[in-house]
């Protein structure tokens, strides 16, 4: 008995007695997340990586050594190109052609981005949010028509719509030969370019609004708040993400946008010329691929401005919602504790 009790006392341990130490287990082999394996998971990216390295990586590598050289379509620039380093990017930022294109770029951006589009578009799921019932549905299925028709057939129904003998705006407003395109060819590509691009504001600040709690809003109507006081106080503290989200995109995909071009190519005489359609018209039509591709980079360069702008506001926004919540942090263990 006692031999048997001072045998249990050794398998179990007791107070003050130390654990024995378990056998050592062999490590497996690192593996992801899906069980794959290092090499297993590369082999799957492979072909994702390359893919981006032909189509993205290469051409913009190459377009960074066409604008250091004078290489031309013709001539003995195309068989024997010189090196010339930031010449063509001085030659640009002293070109009036380049300058006046930059400037009907933003003024492109402003107009049918930010204001048009990003407007247009909250306006539409404000006004959807309670909507229900076939008109609803109708007007839903005519902005999301608009963006998913291909932009070329876009632009040739503009064309037509705008045209001067028998387009469907004069017929409309009984002004028959109206060229539209002619005397308003800025104005006109900005409103195409609003009823194009309007359905993806739409669709990400219905969203948006989705996630702003009914309980608030209606709390700010028994305040005595009116539409606007809600909208400024209650909505677009909570969506200011989204918005700033909306704004970057729609202004990247605007300021890239060669679709004016299938509408006006660039005229009357230059006056929607913007830069995709100043770059295709140097490189390609007046074969200058060298000063073209160099305008090319201080497009992106321009690009990654907008985006760092861009990201700059909502890293504030976040830091902002970090302070907001660090008091209520710091008193929950105080409040346990009482």
């Amino acid at each position: 008995m006692a031999a048997t009790t001072s045998s249990a006392e050794a398998r179990t341990p007791g107070e003050g007695q130390e654990e024995p130490e378990a056998a050592e287990l062999p490590v497996a082999p690192e593996r992801d997340a899906a069980g794959l394996g290092r090499r297993r998971a590369a082999g799957f990216v492979a072909p994702a990586l390359i893919l981006i390295a032909l189509f993205l990586v290469l051409p913009a590598v190459w377009t960074l050594y066409l604008g250091a050289t004078d290489y031309r379509l013709t001539g003995i620039p195309a068989i024997d190109p010189s090196f010339v380093g930031l010449d063509n990017v001085t030659k640009a930022l002293g070109d009036s052609g380049f300058l006046d294109s930059l400037w009907l770029t933003l003024l492109f951006v402003l107009g049918s981005a930010v204001i048009g589009q990003a407007g247009l578009g909250f306006a539409l799921a404000w006004w959807m949010r309670d909507r229900k019932g076939w008109v609803k549905g109708l007007l839903e299925a005519l902005v999301m028509l608009s963006w998913i028709l291909p932009s070329s057939v876009v632009a040739f129904l503009w064309i037509a719509f705008l045209d001067r003998d028998g387009g469907t705006l004069n017929e409309l407003l009984r002004t028959p030969g109206t060229a539209w395109l002619l005397d308003h060819p800025m104005l006109s590509i900005i409103i195409y370019n609003v009823w194009r691009g309007s359905a993806f504001s739409m669709m990400l600040y219905a969203a948006a609004l989705g996630n702003v709690p009914a309980s608030h809003l209606e709390t700010a109507r028994l305040a005595g708040a009116n539409g606007w006081q809600i909208l400024r106080d209650v909505v677009f503290p909570r969506i200011r993400g989204h918005v700033l989200t909306n704004l970057l995109l729609i202004s990247l995909w605007t300021f890239n946008d060669f679709t004016p071009f299938l509408i006006t190519a660039g005229g009357p005489d230059g006056k929607t010329e913007t830069l995709p359609v100043f770059i295709y018209k140097t490189a390609l039509g007046s074969g200058q691929l060298g000063y073209g591709a160099a305008i090319s980079f201080l497009m992106l360069l321009i690009n990654l401005v907008v985006a760092v702008v861009y990201l700059r506001l909502l890293g504030q926004k976040k830091k902002s919602r970090k302070t907001a919540k660090s008091p209520g942090e710091s008193r929950a263990p105080e409040e346990e504790a009482a």
